[in-house]
């Protein structure tokens, strides 16, 4: 039943409506969206800050989306339902530049194609905020301009899920207690997190999609190696703003999920689905305290995951085995907001155990550790600064590494950044990646002369919010 003139509660639940209808014609979805968007009246803010009737910086540290601040904490916590319905669309675009410090291949060619030109690298379409009074999402498409390359050198783009999150959330307080609790559904191990200590909203929160060295070589697997490839519906608890309890089961984003992974499918070449063995299992546990401007959160997170191999053409292989991560992480968060200052600090150690019973990907029993340590600050909610230090070591492996002459991931890298935010919804930034080690060493780290410092990459980048 379509809503009467002047119903807008019934408005935003067809818009939300339309948008699940659309995500099962692919073809449809990037059309449909952008009709949906500039059909509504110009807006300065994003979806959320419309619907609270707040500023950014209400919800995010200093204004840097996207870094919450304990009320954006709870505004998620509690399903993205607090304040009235309004237009739940939303969008953002990003304009960047990438320099290579060496850009060459040693061949005579370049590493990166796109090395040293300004572009509309990406841009997304966001759906978010209030369904009912216990309902409330985000969802996020993200298009590529420069994706890949195809067999005659031009460039083809990519329409694809990015982060969902859709939540059922309650909330009962009195005198003598305060307890939220939710299920989600989303396609992301940690973007249900509400600290960006965790992997899905971790630091950098933009960085190089098109240089070659955007960041480390190697990951752990819940760091990014799940994202937009599986389907995960959990439960939660936040007890008198201290205690959170979370406790979610991931499988393959395919068939009825098969719109959490859109833009990744079997077969693809460029863009494959990973296909789980079974399901995964992940758990959170935090702890939180504020006191007068400031706060802390320590806490940890676990998941265990086998994937199957995938044959020459990108298909899984069922019978021969898995690869199986067990990833177990440790994470802190400080804040300090008064204004006109808005400090913010984030610790994170992942340890990963692997085993490859099918022998493709690894040689034998490998391990990978990641340590990353950020520190930002804002002033007046315009004029930012950050550094980050990145750390990954793990186990000499030929076959996982074979672009080091070392056989090794060790790589540690700085990255500082100072960034310009001239309106709420737009920051201007530069970034810089300074490489002091890179799969194993320092110099020759290939065996064919490239050194660490050779892949310092500098990273200019808009990026504008509506």
């Amino acid at each position: 039943m379509y809503p009467k003139d002047g119903d807008a509660g019934g408005k935003r639940a067809v818009t939300w409506w339309f948008f699940f209808r659309l995500l099962g014609q692919p073809g449809t979805l990037l059309g449909g969206l952008m009709f949906l968007l500039f059909c509504q009246s110009a807006q300065a803010l994003p979806s959320f800050a419309r619907q609270t009737g707040q500023s950014c910086v209400a919800c995010h540290a200093g204004g840097q989306f996207p870094e919450l601040t304990p009320y954006g904490r709870l505004f998620k916590l509690t399903g993205y339902t607090n304040g009235v319905q309004t237009n739940p669309l939303a969008a953002m675009i990003v304009g960047d530049l990438t320099s290579t410090r060496n850009n060459s291949d040693g061949a005579g060619g370049s590493i990166s194609p796109k090395d040293k030109q300004f572009l509309i690298d990406y841009s997304s379409v966001f759906l978010g905020g209030k369904i009912t009074d216990v309902i409330g999402g985000f969802a996020q498409f993200t298009y590529s301009s420069y994706d890949h390359q195809d067999g005659s050198g031009n460039w083809v783009s990519h329409l694809g899920s990015d982060n969902f999150d859709l939540r059922y959330a309650d909330r009962r307080a009195d005198a003598s207690r305060d307890v939220i609790w939710g299920v989600t559904l989303n396609n992301n191990p940690t973007v249900q997190d509400v600290w960006n200590s965790t992997p899905a909203w971790g630091y950098p929160y933009v960085s190089s999609t098109l240089g070659a060295f955007g960041g480390v070589p190697a990951s752990t697997l819940i760091e990014g190696g799940l994202a937009q490839q599986v389907a995960g519906i959990g439960a939660y608890v936040y007890l008198n703003k201290s205690l959170y309890l979370e406790l979610t089961s991931y499988q393959t984003a395919k068939d009825t999920w098969g719109f959490l992974s859109l833009g990744n499918k079997k077969g693809d070449t460029y863009h494959p689905l990973t296909y789980m063995d079974g399901s995964s299992p992940y758990a959170r546990l935090a702890y939180t305290y504020e006191w007068g401007a400031q706060n802390i959160m320590v806490g940890a997170f676990a998941m265990k995951a086998k994937i199957l191999p995938m044959d020459d053409s990108n298909n899984p292989v069922y019978g021969q085995g898995s690869t199986e991560y067990r990833d177990l992480g440790f994470d802190g968060q400080y804040q300090y907001l008064l204004e006109p200052h808005a400090f913010t600090a984030q610790i994170r150690y992942v340890k990963e155990e692997i085993k490859d019973d099918t022998h493709t990907l690894f040689d034998g029993p490998a391990s990978l550790r990641s340590f990353k340590l950020k520190g930002s600050y804002v002033y007046r909610a315009k004029y930012g600064a950050s550094l980050a230090y990145s750390n990954v070591n793990g186990s000499s492996d030929a076959m996982a590494y074979p672009n080091s002459a070392n056989l090794s991931p060790n790589t540690q890298m700085w990255t500082p950044e100072v960034f310009w935010l001239p309106m709420q919804n737009l920051r201007v930034g530069l970034q810089y990646n300074y490489f002091t080690r890179y799969l194993g060493a320092s110099s020759n780290y290939d065996g064919n002369g490239r050194n660490a410092s050779d892949n310092n990459t500098t990273y200019f980048y808009m990026w504008y919010a509506l």
